[in-house]
C-alpha cells in the first residue's frame, strides 16, 4: 500500500489518503480508498480529498462515500468532535443540558453510511466527553429536533438529514440553544474547531458503548406527546367543523415521498380532530432508494405527485399535501372544476396560510389594540403578499435574508421581546405556523392547511377561489421563480461581476433591462443599496454568496441568487399589482415578459452555457 501510496505522484493527495487510511476504522469506505489507490485512480482520489466540505450554517451537505469531501463516518466523528469542543467552550452547563440528535431514513450501502449510523456516532462523541445526549430511537421528522432543544433547554441540536436532496446525499444541520438554525459566527467557529479535532477520539468509535450509557436517553415519546399538545393550540375551528360533520366530507390525501411524515402527519390531523388523510400506499413508508420519484422533492411538482393525484382521483378527494422526505415542507394541489390539478406556489401557499393564521387570531383576538404587538416574517425573495395584509391589517411584516436560520432567529428575538409571531414562510414551500418550532415544519403545516381546507368547505369555497379573494382584497402578487443550473463559479463570477459593472463601468449597475426601467438595486454580496440614503444594505451582507435584486418601475421585483446547497443559479420575480388592479392575464404577460428580458439580458444563457430547469 505504501509503494502505492507514493505511485499517486501529488504529495497532498497522498498525505490525505494517508490521514485517512489511518483514522478510518469502516472496512468499506477504508476497502473503497485503497481499492482506488491500488487502481492508481488518482482522479477519483481527488474527487474524494481535494478538499474538505465545508461546514456553513446549514450544517454539511454531500453525497455519502469514502473521503473528506464526503459524509461518512470518519467525517461525521470529526465534525462532532468539532462541534462538541465549540459547545464546551460556548456554555459552561453543557454536562447538565446536553443535546438532542435525530435522523431520517437515509442509507447508502456501498459505503455503509446511514442517517442512523451516522447519528450513533455523533451520539458516541458526546457521551465520551460526558455530554448527556437524547438521542431518538426512531426516525423523526426535522422539526422535532428544534422543538426538542426549546422543550427540554438543551444547548444544541443535530438533525442528520438531505431533506429533499438526491438519495445519495446525506446532511448533518444544527440548531443553536434558541431553537433556531445557527447563523454566523457559530459556522466559522464550528468549522475552526473541526480541523483542530481530526483525529478520532478513543471513544469516538465505540457505539456499542454509548448506546449503553445512562448519560443516553430517548425523547421520542415525551416529545411525540408534547409536539402534538403544542401544535393543538392552532386548532381553532374544532367545534365548528364536528357540528357540520364536514371532516368526513373533504377528502385530502397525504404523501410522505418515501419520507418519514406518514405517521406523524396521521397523528397530527388525529390531534386535530380531522378526518385522517388518504396515503398513498406506495410512498409511505420510508425508503432511501425513494423508487417512485425521479427527485423526492415536492417542490418539482407534478412528476412527484403522480401517484396522489391517482390515488385522489380513485378516492374522489379534492386536495393533495405533500411533505418533503424530512417533513420540513408542504407542498399542496386541488383539483380544479376542469379536471385538472393545480400545484399552488410556495407564495400562493404563503397568501393562503398566512390570511387562515391571521383571519384565526383576528377571531380569538378582537381587541383592536393587540394587533400592535402581531408579528409575521417572510425571506427577501419571497412573496410580499404578507406586507400587502400587514398594510392594511395593522400587523407587523418584516423580511430576512433567504432562509429559516434568519426567520427563526429572528422569531427569536421578537419572542424574547414579548411579541407575537404567528407566521413565517419561504417560497420554497417552508412554513413556520406554531412557534414552538423556529424553523419550516410541515407536519403542523399540514394540520393546519387540512383545518383551513375543511373549514372554506363548510362555506363551499375551493383554495382556488380563497386565494382569488386574497388576491383581490389586498392586491395581486404573480411570481414567476426558477434557475439555471451551472457548475462553474468562474461563469457564475463573472455573471455577477458584469451586472455590478454594467456597460463596462465600475460599480455601476444597470438602469434598464429590456423595455423595463430599473428603480432601485439592492446587492446583499457587496452590501449596497441605493434606496438607502448611505447607500448600505439595511439586511446583513454575505461575500461568500451572489445575492442582486432590482426593482422595476412597473412593480416588478427580481432577485438572482447562488443556492447554498445546489449548484445552481436562481431566480425570483414577483409582480405586486394594487388592489383593484385585478387584469391577471395582463399582469401575467408584464412577468413572463420581464422574466424573458432578465434572462436574456443578465443571464444570457446561450453565452455562459447555463442549463435551464430540467422539465
Amino acid at each position: 500500500m505504501e509503494n502505492d501510496l507514493s505511485s499517486l505522484g501529488d504529495s497532498k493527495l497522498e498525505q490525505a489518503v494517508r490521514q485517512w487510511l489511518q483514522y478510518d476504522r469502516n472496512p468499506k469506505t477504508a476497502s473503497m480508498v485503497q481499492e482506488l489507490v491500488k487502481e492508481k485512480a488518482v482522479e477519483a482520489l481527488k474527487k474524494c480529498f481535494a478538499s474538505r466540505m465545508e461546514f456553513g450554517t446549514a450544517g454539511l451537505r454531500a453525497a455519502m462515500g469514502p473521503g473528506i469531501s464526503c459524509m461518512n463516518d470518519l467525517t461525521i466523528i470529526q465534525t462532532t468532535q468539532g462541534f462538541c469542543c465549540y459547545l464546551e467552550q460556548s456554555f459552561g452547563n453543557l454536562k447538565e443540558r446536553g443535546v438532542v440528535i435525530g435522523y431520517d431514513a437515509r442509507a447508502h450501502p456501498p459505503s455503509g453510511g446511514s442517517s442512523k449510523r451516522f447519528a450513533s456516532l455523533a451520539a458516541a462523541v458526546f457521551i465520551s466527553r460526558g455530554v448527556p445526549v437524547h438521542l431518538f430511537s426512531d426516525i423523526t421528522p426535522t422539526p422535532f429536533v428544534p422543538f426538542t432543544v426549546s422543550h427540554l433547554g438543551l444547548c444544541a441540536g443535530i438533525m442528520v438529514t438531505a431533506s429533499h436532496n438526491p438519495k445519495q446525499d446525506n446532511g448533518y444541520k444544527v440548531y443553536w440553544e434558541n431553537g433556531a438554525q445557527i447563523v454566523s459566527p457559530h459556522d466559522k467557529g464550528i468549522s475552526k474547531a473541526i480541523e483542530e479535532n481530526l483525529e478520532p477520539w478513543p471513544e469516538s468509535w465505540n457505539t456499542e458503548e454509548a448506546l449503553k450509557s445512562p448519560l443516553l436517553k430517548d425523547p421520542y415519546q415525551d416529545v411525540h406527546t408534547q409536539y402534538f399538545k403544542a401544535i393543538q393550540k392552532h386548532c381553532h375551528h374544532r367545534c365548528f367543523i364536528d357540528k357540520l360533520h364536514i371532516s368526513s366530507q373533504v377528502k385530502i390525501v397525504h404523501t410522505s415521498v418515501h419520507g418519514v411524515g406518514h405517521t406523524f402527519v396521521q397523528s397530527a390531523f388525529k390531534a386535530f380532530d380531522l378526518h385522517p388523510p388518504y396515503a398513498v400506499e406506495e410512498q409511505k413508508d420510508p425508503d432511501p432508494e425513494f423508487p417512485t420519484v425521479k427527485y423526492p422533492n415536492p417542490e418539482e411538482g407534478e412528476g412527484v405527485l403522480t401517484l396522489s393525484f391517482a390515488l385522489a382521483d380513485k378516492e374522489g378527494a379534492s386536495v393533495v399535501l405533500a411533505n418533503d422526505p424530512d417533513a420540513d415542507r408542504l407542498a399542496i394541489a386541488e383539483k380544479q372544476e376542469s379536471g385538472q390539478w393545480r400545484v399552488f406556489s410556495g407564495n400562493e401557499l404563503g397568501a393562503l396560510l398566512g390570511w387562515w393564521i391571521f383571519h384565526c387570531w383576528r377571531q380569538q383576538n378582537p381587541d383592536t389594540a393587540a394587533v400592535k404587538n402581531l408579528y409575521m416574517l417572510s425571506s427577501t425573495v419571497s412573496s410580499k403578499i404578507l406586507r400587502a395584509i400587514a398594510l392594511k391589517e395593522g400587523f407587523h411584516f418584516e423580511e430576512t435574508l433567504t432562509g429559516f436560520k434568519w426567520m427563526g432567529n429572528r422569531a427569536r428575538d421578537l419572542l424574547d421581546q414579548g411579541k407575537t409571531v404567528v407566521f413565517a414562510f419561504e417560497e420554497a414551500i417552508g412554513y413556520m405556523c406554531c412557534s414552538a418550532v423556529l424553523d419550516k415544519d410541515g407536519v403542523s403545516a399540514a394540520a393546519i392547511a387540512g383545518e383551513m381546507v375543511s373549514y372554506l368547505a363548510t362555506k363551499n369555497i375551493s383554495l382556488s377561489q380563497q386565494l382569488t379573494t386574497i388576491y383581490e382584497e389586498y392586491g395581486y402578487h404573480i411570481s414567476k421563480n426558477s434557475y439555471f443550473i451551472c457548475h462553474d463559479q468562474d461563469v457564475i463570477r463573472s455573471l455577477f461581476d458584469r451586472l455590478r459593472n454594467y456597460g463596462g463601468q465600475k460599480d455601476s449597475y444597470p438602469t434598464e433591462c429590456g423595455r423595463f426601467s430599473i428603480s432601485a438595486v439592492r446587492d446583499l454580496t457587496t452590501g449596497y443599496d441605493s434606496n438607502q440614503t448611505d447607500k448600505k444594505a439595511v439586511l446583513p451582507t454575505s461575500r461568500s454568496s451572489q445575492m442582486i435584486t432590482f426593482t422595476f418601475s412597473n412593480g416588478g421585483v427580481a432577485t438572482m441568487r447562488t443556492s447554498g446547497t445546489e449548484p445552481k443559479i436562481k431566480y425570483y420575480t414577483e409582480l405586486c399589482a394594487a388592489p383593484g388592479n385585478s387584469d391577471v392575464t395582463h399582469l401575467k404577460k408584464e412577468l413572463d415578459d420581464l422574466v424573458d428580458a432578465i434572462v436574456e439580458n443578465f443571464f444570457e444563457p446561450v453565452k455562459n452555457k447555463l442549463q435551464p430547469k430540467p422539465e
